[in-house]
């Protein structure tokens, strides 16, 4: 079972841009973080052979096309495209890829522009304002969504 961790527009910027807001980890670290989790969650998940692929894109078309290959599911972190793109929630729920949307920051307290999401209806879930932690919860609740399917 293959599990995309897909992150958005100007997301190759963690570590640099407002780490005030977004943190001093890169998508390194993050990449990393994960898969020393994923030993943990092995043993929380033990049927589900999985792993995971991490992408980053600052183009959209790129983004789109990621979600047809295949997946099982998806953790996404669409970064501005999250409230900007008919087209990604358009895809998303057209594939019915199971996905958990992420966000590194509390979206509810930042600006009104960025309170508005597109793809949080076709989401299993949200997972926001919690860091690099977010990702992580978001993993175990698909996990754990995937599981229950198995």
């Amino acid at each position: 079972m293959s599990i995309i961790i897909a992150n958005g527009v100007n997301l190759d910027l963690l570590g640099r841009r407002d780490p005030q807001i977004y943190g001093k980890f890169t998508l390194k670290n993050l990449e990393d973080y994960l898969r020393c989790r994923q030993v943990e969650l092995n043993m929380m998940f033990p049927s589900n052979d999985w792993q995971l692929c991490f992408f980053q894109s600052n183009s959209e078309r790129e983004f789109l096309e990621q979600f047809d290959k295949g997946w099982q599911g998806a953790i996404i972190n669409a970064g501005a495209w999250t409230h900007t793109s008919l087209a990604l929630a358009d895809r998303l729920s057209a594939l019915a890829l199971p996905f958990v949307e992420v966000h590194i920051s509390q979206p509810s307290n930042r600006q009104r522009y960025r309170q508005r999401s597109y793809i949080t209806q076709q989401a299993l879930g949200v997972v926001s304002g919690c860091g690099i932690h977010s990702y992580l919860a978001a993993l175990v609740a698909l996990l754990a969504h995937l599981h229950e399917l198995d």
